[in-house]
């Protein structure tokens, strides 16, 4: 966990925005043949990489808390940047969190990454079961009961894993009645396994009808920002944003008065 130092922030505003987007470390993907031609740019450091960060980082300073995946740490392909952190300060974010879940050391540093306006009063990382390299990290903002939290993810590409992660963070966010769940979940909302997810915590997703993947021709919802009924959702969308082969999903929130109040 990493945070530049600030006042603690006592009360989170009733309106805030955002942003789920899987940056897929700053490679910029248009085609499908470009996994194949442009796969160096997954293990070695160039120069477009950071040019496209920075694009990305255009995007993420428009709003208040922001779940990334597929950051990295600080290894060889980046030039040992790391990205949460990188994209933080040029996005003028006062908070950032990373977690690092697959390291193969000066080769890569498989990440998640979170950004924030607002001060957690509580950060949790979790290692996902079932499969390598996946986590989550969930952010309480107060605390009280009617505290607001905020869940951060990257889940497993097959349908058992998803499974077993979800019944795990069910176990994990159980009891919290201000929720947001977000990131790239990997399955769409008709999947059985996200299904059971949402009715399990009675979350709603305004935007299911909207594809995120692959960002040049999209086809597929497998990256969501899930909300709890107790909150009101002003406005969701996918972005037409394709600096990754994921677009980003937006959401500006408004929060009940009970969720406000952080201590």
């Amino acid at each position: 966990m990493t945070s530049r130092d600030s006042d603690h922030q006592y009360r989170l505003p009733q309106h805030f925005s955002l942003l789920s987007y899987n940056i897929q470390m700053g490679v910029d993907t248009a085609r499908y043949r470009d996994y194949v031609t442009q796969g160096w740019k997954h293990v070695l450091p160039h120069r477009a990489r950071m040019q496209n960060l920075n694009r990305i980082a255009a995007l993420l300073s428009r709003f208040d808390m922001v779940s990334l995946q597929e950051v990295d740490a600080g290894s060889l392909r980046c030039g040992f940047v790391d990205i949460t952190e990188y994209l933080a300060h040029r996005a003028d974010f006062p908070h950032w969190y990373r977690q690092v879940n697959r390291n193969i050391g000066v080769i890569a540093r498989h990440s998640n990454g979170f950004l924030t306006r607002f001060e957690p009063t509580e950060v949790s990382h979790y290692k996902l079961p079932a499969a390598p390299g996946r986590g989550a990290m969930v952010f309480r903002f107060g605390e009280t009961r009617e505290a607001f939290t905020l869940c951060s993810m990257h889940l497993a590409l097959g349908r058992r894993a998803r499974e077993k992660q979800l019944d795990f963070l069910s176990e994990v966010l159980k009891g919290r009645p201000h929720l947001v769940v977000m990131g790239d979940l990997n399955a769409g909302c008709e999947a059985p396994e996200i299904r059971r997810f949402v009715m399990r915590n009675d979350l709603m997703e305004p935007v299911c009808d909207k594809p995120t993947f692959p960002s040049w021709r999209p086809v597929r919802k497998i990256d969501h920002i899930l909300v709890s009924r107790s909150l009101n959702v002003i406005q969701s969308k996918v972005l037409d944003y394709s600096f990754s082969d994921h677009l980003p999903v937006s959401m500006e929130l408004e929060l009940p008065e009970a969720a406000r109040a952080v201590a």
